[in-house]
């Protein structure tokens, strides 16, 4: 059985290659008692996820070197379970591959620009399915 994610207090892994969109997503995050550790690639997100061993990982997709979906592949070689949330500006480009994942993973994606209510809303929603 896999081990039920716990409500409140997660550890969060937030990666984009835009420092403002890291830091508006850190903010959320901390003012939900969360804690949370920023990249701002997906090789330093990478190396910040083995450091840090977070519970749930916030990423962009389209980064430069490895993107989104190549970081997540690398993740979960070490934890197939995590729960993640992507984040892209350009949904309909991603759409067949975020679905999949959605059929395979604990993963939901959100649109940019979002609100902290609706990143607020996809993570119950990935809590609740765990």
């Amino acid at each position: 059985p896999r081990p039920k994610p716990h409500r409140g207090k997660m550890k969060v892994l937030v990666v984009d290659d835009n420092k403002n969109m890291t830091n508006i997503v850190r903010i959320m995050m901390e003012k939900k008692n969360h804690r949370v550790k920023t990249a701002h690639d997906g090789e330093n997100g990478y190396s910040a996820f083995i450091q840090f061993k977070p519970d749930l990982v916030v990423t962009d997709i389209q980064m430069p070197g490895k993107n989104g979906f190549d970081l997540m592949t690398l993740i979960r070689s070490h934890n197939p379970s995590i729960m993640t949330i992507y984040m892209t500006g350009d949904p309909g480009r991603f759409l067949p591959r975020l679905k999949e994942e959605q059929s395979r993973h604990q993963v939901d994606f959100l649109c940019k620009p979002f609100s902290i209510s609706d990143l607020s809303m996809k993570l119950s929603k990935l809590q609740a399915c765990g």
